[in-house]
């Protein structure tokens, strides 16, 4: 996983799934642009136990993404402003809003909804 987003795949998860025979198994999955896709190919076949995958082509659709700071008496926290047409939203980043409950003794959610307010 790790190898792949360095290779700026750009997302990577996994799957737990059964095999035939009912084993169980590991789905990895990464989404890329079709001039990463060899690249990424590569990195999957040397670095993992597979001796073949499974390739499809999709589409993607995307809002258009910024990033803002909202300023919390705790510190600042970096929040992901994505829109498409009239439609806005709102993503704290998950690592700054941990720190702040952590520091604060405050409920990560009670964070998160502190950074949403002020957006409001």
């Amino acid at each position: 996983m790790d190898k792949l987003l360095e290779a700026n795949a750009l997302d990577v998860f996994y799957t737990p799934i059964y095999m035939k025979k009912n084993r169980p198994a590991i789905k990895l999955t990464f989404l890329c642009s079709d001039k990463q896709l060899e690249q990424l190919e590569a990195i999957l076949l040397k670095e993992s136990t597979t001796i073949g995958l499974r390739k499809y082509q999709t589409e993607r659709i995307c809002m258009q993404r910024s990033f803002i700071q909202v300023s919390l008496p705790w510190g600042i926290v970096n929040v992901k402003a994505s829109s498409i047409g009239e439609m806005k939203k709102y993503m704290p980043e998950y690592e700054d809003c941990k720190k702040i409950a952590q520091e604060s003794g405050m409920p990560l959610r009670e964070v998160y909804s502190l950074v949403i307010k002020q957006l409001s």
